[in-house]
């Protein structure tokens, strides 16, 4: 029979696992707690960083119906849950191991799906979604501008013509 204390880690564990739109899992062996302290205010916002179990997780994973973490949890672990932008974590992660390499990324699941540390790698490489929503913004507007020259083009070209044809016959007219 599992003790009280267990289950109830299990159980908290399985809900956050259910509300995170992604998990990343680290291994942070060799960082300080000031360090770790630091990771989890740069994380803040965009996700919760503890330090887990493996054994716990696996089976909260399980429970949770989340799949593919099970060989990854292998010594020590801890979990950034994504509450927010996952790219943004993903950077977070990724610039706190460039200046700490002791935080090492393993991989994780991001909508049902399992990623490798290379893929949070790529991840980490995406623009933030404001600045991606800016560019396609950018290029819609764009593409409007386009369209309206290209509407307005034969107008002006019309006028362009007739303004031509009145200044010719003026000059003949002047010239006769």
């Amino acid at each position: 029979m599992a003790r009280p204390d267990k289950a109830a880690a299990v159980a908290e564990l399985a809900d956050r696992f259910r509300e995170s739109s992604a998990v990343v899992l680290t291994e942070y062996r060799g960082l300080t707690v000031s360090q770790l302290k630091e990771l989890r205010t740069a994380l803040r916002g965009n996700a919760t960083y503890a330090v887990v179990k493996n054994t716990l997780s696996a089976i909260a994973a399980r429970e949770a119906g989340v799949e593919g973490l099970d060989v990854q949890l292998k010594g020590p672990s801890a979990i950034a849950f994504v509450d927010g932008d996952a790219v943004a974590v993903a950077k977070g992660l990724r610039d706190f191991a460039k200046a700490h390499p002791q935080l090492v990324v393993k991989g994780g699941v991001m909508d049902g799906r399992p990623m490798t540390a290379d893929e949070i790698t790529t991840l980490a490489d995406l623009e933030s979604r404001e600045v991606l929503l800016a560019k396609a913004a950018g290029a819609m507007k764009a593409k409007l501008y386009q369209a309206a020259y290209l509407f307005t083009a034969p107008t002006s070209q019309a006028v362009r013509t007739i303004d031509a044809l009145r200044e010719k016959r003026a000059t003949e007219e002047s010239a006769a």
